[in-house]
């Protein structure tokens, strides 16, 4: 375990997806912030690192046959797959969200200031995240798929005009660390999704949703960041 201890969060995840479980238990984020060790971690957040390493050893220790080993993948099926997967899920849900956040505004926000806050942040992050998936699915992706073309020969390599494979990466990975930030902001402000006493079916349903949101958005950045990225920019060098 002492060698797990200097791992990177996103790198321990990348290798066993079951152990972000572990990570979340304790609120430590494992894709924007996935780039520190445990260690690290642990000390930032005041967490017992013993009883963190234990738990995930008994993860890591449970083997990984079940999961999808998506390291083994070519980085242009992972692109597809996220966004069949992640991408068609934040613009399924993102309406949905919206249209149940103003319902409850109208009805609760009187005795619960807080959720106009609530929902100005998710319309931001509607609004952001939309951009995102245009630029990745118009420009980096599609990149991407042509970097695995040339890799096979069936195709020649030409440099971008936007010089390198990092400069879209480290635009995306900032883009991500914003919408985290934002989601950490929204989990503080529903008390981690907690709907108040008084609250009606669709107020449960909207943060049950929001919860479920931040989950997802979660693995999706799991995925770019801590696989997706790191890989395409070793296929490139490869091609330079």
């Amino acid at each position: 375990m002492e060698n797990l201890i200097n791992e990177k969060i996103g790198n321990i995840v990348a290798q066993n997806f079951k152990t972000a479980a572990v990570f979340t238990k304790y609120g430590l984020d494992f894709c924007c912030g996935g780039q520190v060790s445990i260690e690290k971690a642990a000390e930032k957040k005041g967490i017992d690192k013993n009883a963190l390493l234990t738990e995930v050893q008994a993860v890591l220790n449970e083997g990984a046959s079940e999961q999808i080993d998506f390291n083994s993948w070519p980085s242009d099926l992972l692109a597809s797959y996220i966004v069949k997967t992640h991408h068609r899920y934040v613009r399924e849900k993102t309406p949905i969200l919206l249209t149940y956040l103003n319902k409850i505004c109208k009805v609760h926000g009187e005795r619960h200031p807080e959720l106009y806050e609530i929902n100005k942040l998710f319309e931001e992050c509607a609004l952001e995240l939309g951009h995102h998936l245009e630029k990745e699915e118009k420009v980096l992706f599609p990149f991407i798929e042509k970097m695995e073309e040339s890799k096979s020969g069936n195709g020649q390599y030409l440099q971008p005009g936007f010089g390198s494979v990092q400069n879209p990466i480290s635009m995306m990975i900032h883009e991500h660390e914003a919408e985290g930030n934002r989601f950490e902001k929204i989990a503080e402000l529903t008390n981690n999704y907690t709907a108040p006493e008084d609250s009606c079916s669709t107020y449960r349903v909207a943060f049950d949703m929001l919860k479920e949101f931040e989950q997802d958005l979660h693995k999706h950045i799991h995925l770019e960041n801590n696989i997706l990225f790191p890989k395409s920019i070793k296929l490139e060098e490869t091609l330079i």
